[in-house]
């Protein structure tokens, strides 16, 4: 839906809006997409970031973490993902921030799209088991 509504307001400017060329936020890899990185990068850093980030949040949100300052270091974590994963993939870490803006993108964004689904459910099941074997250590 938010992505309906951005594609709406984009496109209804004065001076026109073209999404093949300006894109909508979609996310990618390779030629002509951010610092082109390679499939295999994008996958890779999508997967890290994604567990960083539920290690991250179940860590400050578990019973006994700091959660008077969950907010912030959830954020946190979240711009320090975006700052290193931007030129990469456009940062993802979550399948629903990818879905919305590659069905108006067009067809590369599609084609990407699976990377974008299947990267964050490794990573968040990682993130889940690095979090509980982080638990139940003696």
């Amino acid at each position: 839906m938010a992505a309906a509504l951005i594609f709406f307001m984009a496109t209804n400017t004065v001076g026109g809006y073209d999404v093949a060329s300006s894109g909508l936020g979609q996310n990618g890899w390779g030629a002509g997409y951010g610092g082109e990185f390679l499939m295999i990068s994008a996958f890779i850093f999508e997967v890290v970031a994604t567990a960083v980030f539920l290690v991250v949040i179940l860590g400050v949100t578990a019973e006994g973490g700091e959660n008077a300052f969950a907010g912030l270091v959830i954020g946190l974590t979240l711009v320090m993902i975006h700052l290193v994963g931007i030129t990469i993939t456009g940062t993802s870490v979550n399948p629903a921030r990818s879905i919305g803006p590659a069905l108006f993108a067009g067809p590369q964004a599609l084609s990407q799209l699976w990377l974008f689904i299947v990267a964050p459910l490794l990573g968040g099941a990682l993130g889940g088991f690095l979090h509980k074997a982080r638990v139940t250590a003696p």
